[in-house]
């Protein structure tokens, strides 16, 4: 049996790998809680912003003014950037047994010297960043490094995550964001394990050990 796998599946692999089987194997679900709409709602005003400092061959302050804008320019092939944003598909890879890993990313850097991607992801918080923060998206940023090289293309060895946050309202009632650029090695040897040791885990026995949610299935 085949399975279709992202970086937020894996993530429950870590929360509780009992739910991650069961889920996989459709003999159970997580109820979902509501989902917060302010997230998804930023990511669409995000995505247009930096997409016109792309049309205009620029890159956004959040980056030059974190003095990180040498070498560097916005991925500008937009209807490719379309297709890798579709969260539904995205960037895909798919190994000899049909097992997939896929995800959809929010943005891209190039480094104009020698032609490699950087992954670019947006993260929109309800407070100022604790000291882990940015640690916690680790596997994600992996992931989307190792499915590009999987698509034929070479990547630095690190990824930004540009994290929002309230700052305060000014006095005629705008929300002020504040922002912050997270520079993060990663590792697509990492991603690579973490599917493998993915679909290991689905063809074997379902795990015994239980969380709060599947203790009672």
């Amino acid at each position: 049996m085949p399975f279709k796998l992202s970086p937020s599946t894996l993530s429950l692999m870590h929360e509780c790998p009992r739910c991650f089987w069961l889920i996989q194997h459709k003999v159970w679900k997580r109820p979902q809680g509501i989902f917060p709409s302010l997230p998804s709602g930023m990511d669409g005003i995000l995505k247009t912003h930096f997409d016109k400092f792309r049309d205009k061959g620029e890159l956004p302050p959040e980056i030059c003014d974190n003095t990180e804008c040498k070498n560097l320019k916005l991925f500008d092939d937009k209807e490719l950037l379309k297709e890798w944003r579709n969260s539904r598909k995205g960037l895909w890879y798919e190994d000899k047994d049909g097992n997939i890993l896929h995800g959809g990313i929010d943005n891209m850097l190039v480094n104009k010297v020698n032609s490699k991607f950087i992954v670019l992801d947006y993260k929109t918080r309800g407070f100022p960043l604790k000291e882990d923060t940015h640690e916690h998206y680790q596997d994600q940023l992996n992931i989307y490094a190792w499915l590009l090289e999987k698509l034929g293309h070479k990547t630095e060895n690190f990824a930004y995550l540009l994290f929002y946050y309230p700052k305060k309202v000014s006095e005629t009632g705008e929300v002020i964001f504040d922002n912050v650029l997270k520079k993060m090695k990663i590792s697509t040897e990492d991603a690579e394990k973490l599917f493998n040791k993915a679909i290991k885990l689905l063809n074997g026995n379902c795990p015994e050990e239980s969380c709060e949610w599947c203790e009672r299935r």
